[in-house]
């Protein structure tokens, strides 16, 4: 079964802000941090991430969630949806939540993030896994590189 081809679409649940995204995901992830899990009302979230440039959000949404520095966190400004998040206004990427997207199913997790925080009788049986976020760029860069070959192979 080969991974659908870009253009990707999405909406919030009441489909007043519209995403597009041009270019295939970086990586897809299940994130089982403490803030992840309250802003999804979950045991984890489900992110894809693109690069930013190939991003396009159209409706008007609002800040929300923890302000801290350097993270960004998007909500559709009529039903509250998550829609997006951006660590550093700087960084080459964008943080989807794959829920919007309207083939979400395609984009299952590769790889689970802060797994210490992990809800006990949750199984997702992916094979890699991070106990915090990975440390070094060089760590991320290399989820990158197995995604792409992961998608290459399907």
């Amino acid at each position: 079964m080969a991974f659908p081809n870009p253009p990707y679409a999405g909406s919030c649940l009441c489909g007043s802000v519209k995403v597009r995204v041009t270019a295939l995901p970086l990586l897809t992830l299940a994130c089982h941090c403490r803030a992840c899990q309250k802003f999804s009302a979950s045991a984890y979230s489900l992110t894809t991430m693109f690069p930013k440039d190939s991003f396009i959000c159209s409706g008007e949404l609002v800040q929300g969630g923890l302000r801290s520095p350097g993270r960004n966190h998007y909500f559709c400004k009529s039903c509250m949806n998550f829609i997006y998040s951006r660590v550093g206004d700087a960084s080459p990427r964008v943080n989807v939540r794959t829920s919007i997207l309207d083939n979400a199913s395609s984009f299952a997790p590769f790889v689970e993030l802060m797994t210490k925080y992990k809800m006990p009788w949750v199984t997702l049986g992916l094979p890699r896994g991070f106990e915090e976020f990975p440390d070094t760029d060089a760590e991320l860069q290399s989820l990158f590189d197995g995604y792409a070959s992961y998608l290459d192979a399907l």
